[in-house]
């Protein structure tokens, strides 16, 4: 009986990861059209080393050359209050699902090859 109830549990998760999924799936992201929805992450994660301090101190990472499935999973997270950290929560809950995928090709294109860009 428990392991009917197991396999069951497993398969309802594992449907519901795959539906989240999905709906990702059909958005593409184009690292162009990124490039102008970006303007507000540099403030943050253009800066090496930078630290923010509200409401407690987080180490801000640089973006440029990080995976772009990465970046649209944290985005969803912030928009859904899976993380917490105020500032991105608010950042994130007015991006719709393109602008996410955007913006995460856009940093996916970034590589230490790339020239000095500021919104690295």
């Amino acid at each position: 009986m428990k392991k009917h109830l197991i396999l069951s549990q497993i398969a309802v998760c594992a449907s519901l990861a795959f539906a989240g999924f999905s709906a990702y799936a059909d958005v593409t992201g184009s690292a162009q059209a990124g490039q102008g929805k970006v303007w507000l992450c540099t403030g943050c994660h253009s800066i090496p080393d930078y630290r923010a301090d509200y409401p407690l101190t987080y180490r801000v990472p640089m973006l440029g050359g990080q995976n772009a499935a990465y970046i649209v999973t944290a985005l969803s997270e912030y928009k859904k209050g899976e993380r917490k950290h105020p500032t991105m929560r608010s950042i994130a809950a007015s991006l719709s699902d393109q602008d996410m995928a955007d913006i995460g090709e856009y940093y996916a294109a970034q590589t230490a090859s790339s020239p000095n860009n500021p919104l690295k």
